[in-house]
C-alpha cells in the first residue's frame, strides 16, 4: 500500500506507559458497575405511586422515579420494554415489596414526556471538553437487513457531548438529526451548563466565528482552546486586538502544532474521545426507542447511570514512560 512505502523512515510517536495508583479502589468500583444487589429506601416505596391529580384528566398510576427506576434497568442490561417490565417485576417479588410494576406500554408512554434532573457539575469553574458521535437507530427490519440486505440507508442520529475534563463525567448533552454539524450545537449544550465554564475545548470542528461567539457571550472569561484548521488565518485585528484564535495560530506558527497542543492543553481533549468510548462500550452505539421525546430521555437516562457510575470509582494514574 502507498501508505507503508516509507514506514520504516517515518517518526514514530512511542506510546505512553502509565500506572493506577488506586488499583484496590478502582477495581473495587467496577465490581460494583456489575452488581445486581437492589434496594428500595422507604422514600422510594413511599414514592412509588403518583400523587393525586387536581386537575382535569386521568390519574397516574406511577410516579416519575418508578418510570426513570424501569427505563434505568432497561438501558443498563439492553432490554426490550417488555423485558424491562418482567426484571422489575421479579426485583419487587424477590424483595417482597407489594408495589404494581408498570407494563411495557406506560414505560413507552410515559417515556415521552419524562423529565430527568440535569447532571450537576462537581468542581466549578468547569473545564468543558465537546465532541459528537452518531448513534444508530434500531428498530423493525433488522433481522431483515442482517440476512437479505437492504437498499434503504441506515439511519442514525448524532450525539453531542460536552464532559467535565476532571471527572470524566457528562455535563450536557443534546441528540440531534444526523444533518446537524458539530458547531451548531454549541449553544445548546452551553445552556445546560448551571455553573461557570473555565475552558471549552473541542478540535477543528469547533473553529468557527459563531462558536467563539457563544462561548463568549456566556463565558466571557473562558478559555477557548480549538485546533485552528490547516488553511486557518489570522483575523483582521491581529494587530491591534488580537483574539485567543490569533494567539493560537502564533503559537503554532513558533512551535508547531504539537507545541501548540502541548502548551495549549489541548491534548486533554483526547479524554472525550474516551467517554464516547464508554458510552458505546456500557450504554450501546444505538438508540432503542422510535420518537424524538423517547430518544431524548433514552439519552438522559443513560447520561445518569454513566455517571453514577463514575461516582463508584475512577482510576488515577502517574505516566512512566
Amino acid at each position: 500500500m502507498p501508505f507503508k512505502v516509507n514506514a520504516d523512515r517515518r517518526h514514530h510517536i512511542p506510546k505512553q506507559r502509565q500506572k493506577v495508583t488506586n488499583s484496590a479502589e478502582y477495581d473495587a468500583g467496577l465490581r460494583a458497575r456489575g452488581s445486581l444487589t437492589v434496594w428500595f429506601t422507604a422514600e422510594a416505596i413511599a414514592g412509588w405511586r403518583a400523587e393525586a391529580r387536581t386537575g382535569r384528566g386521568g390519574q397516574a398510576k406511577y410516579s416519575d422515579l418508578a418510570i426513570a427506576t424501569a427505563l434505568t434497568l432497561r438501558a443498563l442490561f439492553r432490554l426490550a420494554l417488555r423485558q424491562t417490565e418482567g426484571l422489575i417485576g421479579s426485583i419487587l417479588q424477590l424483595l417482597g415489596l407489594d408495589l404494581a410494576v408498570p407494563d411495557h406500554s406506560t414505560l413507552s408512554r410515559r417515556a415521552e414526556t419524562l423529565e430527568v434532573p440535569r447532571p450537576r457539575c462537581g468542581r466549578e469553574p468547569v473545564h468543558l471538553l465537546v465532541d459528537s458521535t452518531g448513534l444508530r437507530l434500531c428498530g423493525p427490519g433488522g433481522w431483515l437487513e442482517e440476512k437479505h440486505g437492504t437498499k434503504r440507508r441506515r439511519a442514525w442520529k448524532m450525539l453531542h457531548l460536552a464532559t467535565d475534563a476532571d471527572t470524566g463525567q457528562v455535563v450536557t448533552s443534546v441528540l440531534t438529526s444526523k444533518d446537524a454539524d458539530d458547531g451548531s450545537q454549541v449553544g445548546s449544550l452551553l445552556d445546560g451548563v448551571d455553573g461557570s465554564v473555565a475552558s471549552f475545548t473541542g478540535d477543528g470542528a469547533y473553529d468557527r466565528d459563531d462558536v467563539c461567539a457563544e462561548v463568549a457571550a456566556r463565558h466571557p472569561h473562558a478559555s477557548i482552546i480549538v485546533r485552528p484548521r490547516a488553511n486557518a488565518v489570522s483575523s483582521g485585528t491581529v494587530e491591534t486586538a488580537p483574539t485567543q484564535r490569533d494567539a493560537h495560530l502564533r503559537c503554532i506558527a513558533e512551535r508547531g502544532r504539537m507545541g501548540w497542543q502541548q502548551a495549549s492543553g489541548h491534548n486533554i481533549r483526547a479524554l472525550v474521545e474516551a467517554d464516547i468510548s464508554r458510552w458505546k462500550r456500557v450504554i450501546g452505539d444505538g438508540l432503542h426507542s422510535q420518537t424524538d421525546g423517547r430518544q431524548t430521555t433514552e439519552v438522559a437516562i443513560a447520561t445518569k447511570a454513566l455517571n453514577h457510575m463514575l461516582e463508584l470509582g475512577r482510576p488515577e494514574y502517574i505516566r512512566t514512560a
